[in-house]
């Protein structure tokens, strides 16, 4: 216990340890774990769900909550069912080493546990909190910048499938059109500040609200420039945009549909084709949270029933994606490595 009351979770040294030390190499997974466990504010966060946590005076003690937020996180990371992290961390060293869990001494919690942890999370609207939480741990060291914020959006495919006790699909969940494609689901709005790259600002819909329509719940009030791609095509025109400038001159750098240039030449200089080069050079920052969440993560697709639901399983993938992002600021490299680092003597990797 600490001064405030939170049970700490402590590493012990056991046989098994001593004997997975001695592999000559180790897994790519317990080489993220370690980093990651590193980055993530534990303190700060078991602070943060202490007070609408489980306090037994009678009977059998609750779990520890930093031991059901390590477990919350793998089956965010590693995009897993309640029962599949369950299973994973007696299966996995890596996911055991990170549970801080001695299976001489204690168990492992069990699905339902982490069940109902997720629910009071969801209860309480915690996973936003977290989100918040972490966002202020990067401002406060400098990762998070002001002046500039860019919008994008993308679907999350839910099961289209009526098999299921309703003999229906999710009611909230509608079709949308891509390319040439139709896809069932939602979507992830966000809003990633323009300098570093860190997710500022979320906002969650069925796939078939246009991203426009979430550009001001994305959007930060003290930005000096703004952008987005080609569907955010006149949002300095819409009423709560011009409600949330209220006077103040902002400028729009959104990218131009192809069809829409007008210089089709390539001499001498096309200029369009380097303004909106210019553009694209700052907008893609927002596609590295996308493929962190989607492709690192896993938290490609909509698992849960319900846009609330599944929203706070991609805030808490958006905030480990924040943490994952900046992983090599957050945790000080040694002097050595520094050195070997700039003088590209070595690749940095997790």
């Amino acid at each position: 216990m600490n001064s405030k009351g939170v049970k700490i979770v402590e590493k012990q040294i056991t046989m098994t340890d001593v004997e997975y030390a001695t592999r000559r190499k180790k897994t790519r997974r317990e080489k993220f774990l370690k980093l990651m466990d590193k980055v993530v504010p534990w303190q700060r966060l078991c602070d943060l769900i202490k007070p609408y946590y489980y306090s037994n005076k009678t009977g059998r003690p609750a779990i520890g909550i930093e031991t059901m937020l390590r477990m919350y996180f793998l089956q965010i990371w590693f995009s897993l069912s309640d029962e599949l992290t369950e299973d994973g961390i007696f299966d996995s060293y890596a996911m055991r080493d990170f549970m801080r869990i001695d299976f001489l001494t204690s168990q492992a919690p069990d699905a339902t546990t982490l069940m109902k942890f997720r629910h009071l999370l969801e209860k309480h609207g915690l996973q936003q909190q977290i989100k918040a939480e972490i966002n202020s741990l990067l401002e406060s060291q400098g990762l998070v910048m002001h002046g500039g914020t860019i919008v994008d959006a993308t679907i999350h495919k839910a099961s289209s499938s009526t098999r299921n006790s309703t003999k229906s699909r999710d009611s909230e969940m509608k079709s949308t059109k891509k390319g040439n494609n139709y896809y069932f689901g939602m979507k992830s709005h966000i809003g990633v500040d323009a300098g570093n790259g860190a997710v500022v600002a979320t906002s969650y819909t069925a796939a078939n609200e246009h991203d426009i329509k979430q550009a001001h719940n994305c959007y930060r009030e003290d930005d000096v420039v703004r952008y987005g791609d080609s569907a955010f095509t006149g949002v300095e025109k819409r009423p709560e945009i011009r409600e949330m400038d209220d006077g103040k001159k902002v400028k729009y750098q959104i990218s131009k549909r192809p069809s829409k240039h007008t210089e089709k030449h390539n001499y001498p200089i096309n200029w369009e084709k380097i303004i909106e080069a210019k553009k694209a050079a700052v907008r893609w920052k927002v596609e590295y949270p996308f493929y962190v969440v989607k492709r690192i993560f896993g938290c490609d697709k909509a698992i849960y029933r319900g846009i609330k639901k599944n929203g706070d399983r991609m805030d808490m993938a958006f905030a480990s994606a924040n943490l994952y992002m900046f992983r090599h600021r957050l945790v000080p490299l040694s002097i050595a490595n520094l050195y070997m680092f700039r003088h590209r003597l070595v690749p940095l990797s997790i």
